[in-house]
């Protein structure tokens, strides 16, 4: 392998570590803020309420989430 395919090869599997530790940190921040929210009382199951309640904050919170990550991205690419 010559130097520049190394250098692909690295930075590729930094790309791929960085996505995975993004993703570890949103469910971890999810479960934090949407189960405290929606289950006050935690069970063996989850009662209908509380699986809306879950789903629905979920879905903010990646909503969210995303809006910030394509923001934060768009400002470091104009500022390249």
């Amino acid at each position: 392998m010559d130097s520049e395919s190394i250098k692909t090869e690295v930075v590729k599997q930094v790309k791929t570590q960085y996505a995975m530790d993004n993703a570890r940190q949103l469910i971890e921040k999810i479960n934090e803020h949407c189960f405290d929210k929606c289950v006050p009382k935690p069970g063996t199951s989850l009662s209908n309420s509380e699986q809306t309640c879950f789903t629905q904050c979920m879905e903010k919170y990646i909503s969210a989430w995303n809006q910030v990550s394509t923001t934060y991205i768009s400002r470091l690419q104009r500022e390249q």
